[in-house]
């Protein structure tokens, strides 16, 4: 594997946690983003997701989730409609092609699993359920979900990634944090932990951070741990 932030990763280390990102990099939350939308297009549901991830990686301290993504949509000029379908639709997100599959496969291998998510309390953990069901229903559960509303922060503060670690009870050199944000990524990193990029949407870089890997699907991107 590549290095990151300068740090060598031993082929044989292995990590005690694995830490997602939740919104992109277990859900394709992006679509209903779109769908939500008057239009209805990718255009529109782009530009206002772009703008709620500028606002909510700049926040720091939590303020009210809905309320910036409100902001968001007024900011992006996306009618006020928008925001109240998606809150209306939240239950439909969808899974990545693939998550479960790939989280039982890191859970059969003893790896204990976990979320951090830029999102209030009730909102996180519907999206957790979602990430974590398979098609037939099956569904697997997180040993922790920690939001921003919990823990009183939004990434990629570092308090909001050492509320996750502490929650999970290790260090940050004992988790594997896989991002679906470029943000994630240098936040993560700054945090501490190794990562991984799922960069399904084909989002650019930014900082300077580099992950163990980034691939554009989820199983790829944790090749090695699986």
């Amino acid at each position: 594997m590549a290095s990151t932030s300068g740090n060598i990763v031993d082929a044989s280390w292995r990590p005690k946690v694995v830490i997602f990102d939740l919104l992109t990099a277990l859900l394709d939350s992006w679509t209903l983003w779109n769908a939500s939308t008057p239009s209805g297009t990718e255009e529109e549901g782009r530009r206002w997701r772009a703008r709620y991830l500028e606002i909510t990686f700049r926040q720091g301290a939590y303020a009210p989730y809905e309320s910036l993504m409100k902001q968001a949509a007024a900011e992006a000029g996306v009618a006020a409609s928008a925001p109240d379908t998606l809150l209306s639709n939240w239950s439909d997100l969808q899974a990545w092609p693939g998550t479960f599959d790939v989280l039982q496969q890191l859970r059969a291998q003893g790896y204990r699993l976990g979320v951090v998510t830029n999102c209030s309390k009730v909102l996180g953990n519907i999206a957790a359920v979602c990430a974590a069901t398979s098609k037939t229903g099956e569904q697997i559960a997180f040993d922790k979900v920690v939001t921003a509303e919990e823990s009183g922060f939004y990434k990629p503060v570092k308090e909001a990634y050492d509320a996750i670690l502490e929650a999970m009870g290790v260090t940050a050199d004992e988790a594997l944090f896989v991002a679906g944000s470029a943000g994630d990524v240098q936040g993560a990193t700054n945090a501490g932990m190794k990562v991984v990029w799922h960069n399904h949407v084909g989002l650019e870089a930014k900082g300077s951070a580099v992950p163990l890997r980034e691939s554009k699907s989820l199983d790829d991107a944790l090749r090695g741990f699986i």
